[in-house]
């Protein structure tokens, strides 16, 4: 997905951003390890907040020059379609129905969707469901997921936070959505624990608003694609990647590094147009 990173300079890329003087971009704010309020020092923290100083840092040579907007799930594509935000670095899978409405970065983050459970629980696996009741978060991909799977009956709630209270509460027998967002979940609770490997990973990447003859976000892709490449290259995705996911999920794992041929790019132009035609 997106563009190839190519040899031009920010400014030529993404003029009207470095006039502005900072990048802004929609993060979340109470997923713990990827986007967060450190509670201790008041500050934004996590694995996503980090990526979005990096693409900072390529374009300014600050990663402090970053405004930060908090949005929630439901309000993604929005956020992006209305231009209050740049980007949007906020558990983002990569889906191809996604990428007819959005512009998508290559991968910075591999997941898997499975369940969290409290230690002393019975379910293993997926299949031990059965009669369960099992938390999602509203309007999120999982929620849709979580149906179409039929695993046991579903709780919704606004937040994910609110799952983990709910299953405290013995509301709910499991939280069911991507390893990241559970390991989260996981290190709030230390009586609680990943389970049930459903086997479908899937990837989080960076999205934007597609290109259009009033705003032309293809060069913004190429400079986060830039980024993403780069802190591959230097160690710097690894080490982000070791501070805030490699505790519960394990070792540090390889990602695709694919772009779109021009081929692929005038299929999704047209597809894209298709679409637009008929809303």
């Amino acid at each position: 997905p997106g563009a190839r990173p190519d040899d031009a300079t920010p400014e030529e890329r993404i003029p009207a951003i470095v006039k502005r003087g900072r990048v802004i971009v929609g993060v979340a704010q109470s997923l713990n390890r990827l986007g967060f309020r450190d509670p201790v020092t008041g500050d934004l923290a996590g694995f996503e907040v980090d990526l979005a100083r990096e693409v900072a840092r390529d374009i300014f040579g600050d990663p402090s020059r970053v405004e930060f907007r908090y949005v929630e799930t439901r309000d993604r594509e929005e956020a992006l379609d209305q231009g209050d935000v740049d980007m949007i670095i906020r558990t983002m899978s990569i889906t191809r129905p996604r990428q007819k409405q959005l512009e998508v970065s290559i991968p910075y983050l591999k997941v898997n969707p499975r369940l969290l459970v409290l230690d002393n629980s019975e379910i293993k696996s997926f299949k031990d469901l059965k009669g369960k009741t099992v938390c999602v978060a509203r309007d999120s991909t999982s929620f849709n997921e979580a149906e179409r799977l039929q695993i046991g009956r579903i709780m919704h709630t606004r937040t994910w936070t609110d799952c983990l209270m709910a299953m405290q509460r013995f509301q709910v027998d499991a939280i069911y959505t991507d390893d990241a967002i559970l390991s989260g979940l996981q290190a709030q609770d230390p009586y609680t624990t990943l389970t049930g490997d459903y086997g479908e990973d899937s990837y989080y990447g960076v999205a934007f608003a597609p290109p259009t003859k009033t705003r032309d976000t293809a060069g913004l892709v190429r400079q986060v694609n830039s980024t993403l490449e780069r802190i591959r290259n230097d160690g710097t995705w690894k080490k982000l990647y070791d501070k805030w996911m490699a505790e519960y999920l394990g070792p540090a794992p390889s990602l695709p590094m694919t772009y779109r041929t021009p081929e692929q790019s005038a299929e999704l132009e047209q597809m894209r147009g298709q679409v637009n035609s008929h809303e």
